[in-house]
């Protein structure tokens, strides 16, 4: 597998690397790297290198996952590189290839699909209220329980417009724009790749005999997004 000519095929790779000198400024500024054992330079530096081996322990392993793609990186480097845009080259080779499979995080992915991908997709946000429960995002606490039985209500009281026609936060998305948001994850291969990140995770599920279905119930769902 010629990595190297997968990465050199997306626009993000050729504008993200220009000419690194590894400094370690993106590292510096990367908020990742304050909370994982994570290094963009070195990132930078392994792509730079051009060996395959290494390229594919990458794709196989978190260390891509774990950028946020914030592109703090794009504000500081001194030579114009933009590692943010390296790792996303990375992440879709990772995703074309099947081994994000390899990694925890790279299988967690088919937790953002179905979670904030299957928002957009029906629903128009990325976040959508009604899809955020405290069983699986336990985080929001009892207080967001109390807001999703008064939401009616409270958005009078704040100005939001939930569910309403017209502008306003929360308001409701047009079935007119919900179809062209379908088409645009058609035209551009967003759909193609949750297909994909859905077979391999099926492959995957079926060999460590573990249920799968497309939803948010079967055992291989929950262990991926409990980070098991």
């Amino acid at each position: 597998m010629n990595y190297i000519h997968l990465l050199k095929s997306d626009l993000r790779f050729i504008e993200g690397m220009r000419a690194c000198i590894n400094c370690g400024t993106c590292t510096a500024i990367c908020p990742a790297a304050q909370y994982y054992d994570y290094d963009p330079r070195a990132i930078t530096e392994i792509v730079q290198r051009k060996d395959e081996a290494e390229i594919e322990n990458i794709l196989k392993s978190n260390l891509i996952w774990y950028c946020g793609e914030c592109l703090s990186c794009k504000t500081r480097c001194p030579r114009e590189n933009v590692p943010a845009y390296i790792i996303q080259a990375l992440k879709k080779v990772s995703i074309e290839t099947g081994l994000f499979i390899e990694s925890e995080k790279g299988r967690q992915q088919l937790a953002i699909i179905r979670t904030i991908g299957k928002h957009i997709l029906e629903n128009g946000y990325c976040v959508y209220l009604d899809n955020i429960n405290t069983e699986m995002f336990p985080e929001q606490g009892p207080v967001w329980d109390w807001i999703k039985e008064n939401i009616a209500l409270i958005s009078k009281q704040i100005g939001l417009n939930y569910k309403g026609d017209g502008s306003g936060s929360l308001r409701k998305i047009p079935e007119e724009s919900i179809k062209e948001i379908n088409v645009i994850f058609e035209v551009t291969g967003g759909k193609s790749f949750f297909d994909l990140i859905e077979e391999k995770s099926k492959e995957y599920a079926n060999q460590n005999n573990l249920s799968f279905e497309k939803g948010e119930i079967d055992s291989y769902f929950n262990i991926i997004y409990n980070g098991q």
